[in-house]
């Protein structure tokens, strides 16, 4: 089975790193424009102008919030058993290669294309509630201070939903290539469970 978002999702992660890379110096001072020439009448009143203190940079953001969801044709107990064991990703998430949990607990995760690597570890977890959420301790991407939670709510006998959300920090600049690459990440999995449930 092949799952079209693989391929748009690992691309976007590598665009990502590269963008990053090629970013525009935002510290540099803008160039000043050409000062007037100086007269014998201007020269004595006319001081130097001051230098202009380089663009602020935009503050970090403040915990943005980001919420995906997803309905599936299943009863949450159901669901639960695919994608809440810690490690399920790698059979449920097309763009996930490989996941290992460590001594520490932590999982670590490989995309499908050995490109890049995630090291998570699991904070909370309600199997009962069909709950958990987890913070990624390092990453690609350009955030920082990232919690998720991965919810299943049966809304109606043998019909769930999936919910994915998180807060965190994007790195300067980098506000909507943060959000647009957490939006595939969510997306692409929503696509892999949906099909998983489906066989």
């Amino acid at each position: 089975m092949t799952y079209p978002l693989k391929t748009s999702l690992l691309g976007l992660g590598a665009a990502l790193l590269l963008a990053g890379c090629n970013a525009p110096d935002v510290s540099a001072p803008a160039t000043p424009e050409a000062a007037p020439e100086a007269t014998p009448e201007t020269a004595p009143a006319q001081a130097a102008p001051e230098a202009m203190p380089a663009p602020a940079l935009a503050a970090e953001a403040a915990a943005p919030t980001l919420s995906r969801s997803v309905t599936v044709n299943a009863d949450a107990a159901t669901v639960w058993a695919l994608i809440g064991p810690l490690c399920s990703l790698g059979e449920w998430h097309p763009a996930v290669g490989s996941c290992t949990i460590g001594d520490d607990g932590n999982r670590t995760i490989v995309t499908a294309d050995g490109s890049a690597t995630f090291v998570e570890r699991e904070i909370t977890r309600d199997d009962a509630a069909h709950t958990y959420s987890y913070a990624i301790i390092s990453s690609p991407l350009p955030i920082a201070d990232y919690v998720a939670t991965i919810a299943v709510n049966e809304t109606t006998p043998g019909v769930s939903t999936v919910t994915w959300s998180s807060h965190y920090t994007a790195l300067d600049g980098q506000d909507e290539a943060a959000a647009a690459a957490l939006t595939g990440i969510y997306e692409a999995g929503f696509a892999g469970i949906s099909a998983s449930l489906a066989q």
